[in-house]
């Protein structure tokens, strides 16, 4: 069975008196240790169904299996207990706290999320911070730090709970392209490295040449799937 299994997935809006359809009857099975992008047009319903996936909202209709689990029967505080056991998250902006050092930002959801150890909360932290080269920023804040290192932070933050599964929406959107293709190759080495899924939403080519398997979104359809390799540009 795949790590994400989508079956005739329906998402509707109501709009005043209008019921608007964002999805439309998806199915789709994503295998563990997947490197993966949803494209689309603006309004294709890709974040939707980030949203979904991510625990973040259900679907109106159909049946919707993580790691085991059918997500679409827990409520709303079980969904949250479920994210922080098996998921992380990379945003456009970082999303980092400000007043908290580099080092602090990746422990946060160890203590917030999964009350880990402090010994191997520290073991896991320094060992990110060595994969993502920020340990000589380690004690720096956020605004001491360039737009890359962030983003590597947000990376590390993503993977310290050693998830299953890895949502990142437009993740090189703020960066430079150098920079951009160091986030995708560190994001790859950990997939290789820990089986991790990653799963994205962009516009980016530099990740929709880099992802390993390709959905097509249009007006809450998937009209194709294809399987790249993830070793150039489409």
């Amino acid at each position: 069975m795949g790590l994400i299994v989508a079956k005739d997935i329906y998402k509707d809006y109501q709009v005043g008196e209008v019921s608007l359809r964002a999805l439309n009857d998806l199915n789709f099975e994503i295998e563990p240790a997947s490197f993966l992008s949803f494209v689309g047009p603006s309004g294709s319903g890709k974040t939707t169904l980030l949203n979904l996936i991510g625990c973040l909202d259900i679907p109106t209709a159909g049946t919707l299996t993580i790691a085991g689990t059918d997500v679409v029967s827990l409520d709303r505080k079980a969904r949250a207990a479920f994210r922080g056991r098996h998921m992380g998250f990379i945003f456009q902006d970082f999303n980092l706290i400000p007043v908290l050092t580099v080092y602090e930002n990746i422990e946060y959801p160890l203590l917030m999320v999964q009350n880990v150890p402090s010994e191997e909360r520290r073991q896991r932290v320094v060992n990110l911070l060595e994969s993502v080269e920020m340990m000589e920023q380690k004690d720096k804040y956020p605004d001491q730090i360039s737009g890359g290192q962030k983003q590597r932070v947000a990376v590390a933050r993503a993977l310290v709970t050693e998830p299953e599964l890895v949502i990142a929406d437009e993740p090189t959107a703020n960066l430079d392209s150098t920079t951009a293709y160091m986030i995708i190759d560190l994001m790859k080495v950990m997939k290789a490295k820990s089986g991790t899924t990653f799963i994205f939403s962009t516009h980016d080519q530099k990740i929709v040449g880099a992802a390993e398997i390709l959905y097509t979104l249009e007006d809450g359809t998937i009209v194709d799937r294809k399987e790249t390799g993830g070793n150039g540009h489409v």
